[in-house]
């Protein structure tokens, strides 16, 4: 009986110890000015409630001539005719416009790049931000990390974040080509998101 006292006391010994080491821990680290990450609320940022948010707009993408807006800046020198862009990487600083037209008034630019990524299908890997100069949004940007099936009637793509009145944003994106020329795409885009 005596030895099981004594292993229960020091069990109950090493089980305070524990506990005041823990603390000592946990008080020193809160109480550090270094440390790395912590809690913080939406309110101490100033943000408010959450909200839904849905933009319309036309993206304009001119591959040649005098107003280009998108320039091939590497690239695969291949003869393989049926992978004529497989590799080919374009940065592109597009316009936004309100309508279909390029001369309807322009909301924002695409600025970013995309990728030629597949050897099988005309798809691309897009890494771009929606950058806003009117209204509301003048400033903001969202950022868009995506794989997009050119060919595909409506591609869907994810919004990874924004700045500005789009801080801590996420959604997604439909694109649905307009129309398309051998020097102009027009893509309608509807972008649905998360903001605060």
């Amino acid at each position: 009986m005596a030895a099981s006292m004594l292993k229960t006391q020091s069990f109950i010994f090493y089980l305070i110890i524990i506990t005041l080491f823990s603390t000592l821990v946990v008080s020193d680290h809160r109480s550090n000015s270094n440390v790395f990450g912590k809690y913080t609320s939406p309110s101490s940022l100033g943000l408010k409630r959450e909200k839904l948010s849905h933009l319309h707009f036309y993206f304009h993408d001119i591959v040649s001539g005098k107003n280009a807006t998108a320039v091939r800046v590497a690239g695969t020198s291949s003869n393989n005719s049926s992978l004529p862009l497989f590799g080919d990487i374009y940065m592109i600083d597009d316009p936004l416009t309100i309508n279909p037209d390029i001369n309807s008034k322009t909301v924002g630019k695409a600025q970013g790049m995309y990728a030629y990524s597949s050897q099988t299908e005309m798809s691309l890997l897009m890494v771009l931000n929606f950058a806003f100069t009117e209204g509301k949004y003048n400033g903001s940007t969202l950022s868009v990390l995506a794989r997009n099936e050119a060919f595909n009637t409506v591609r869907e793509m994810p919004i990874v974040g924004g700045t500005g009145s789009f801080r801590f944003a996420r959604g997604y994106a439909q694109a649905r080509t307009h129309s398309i020329t051998l020097v102009h795409a027009i893509v309608e885009y509807n972008v649905f998101l998360f903001h605060y």
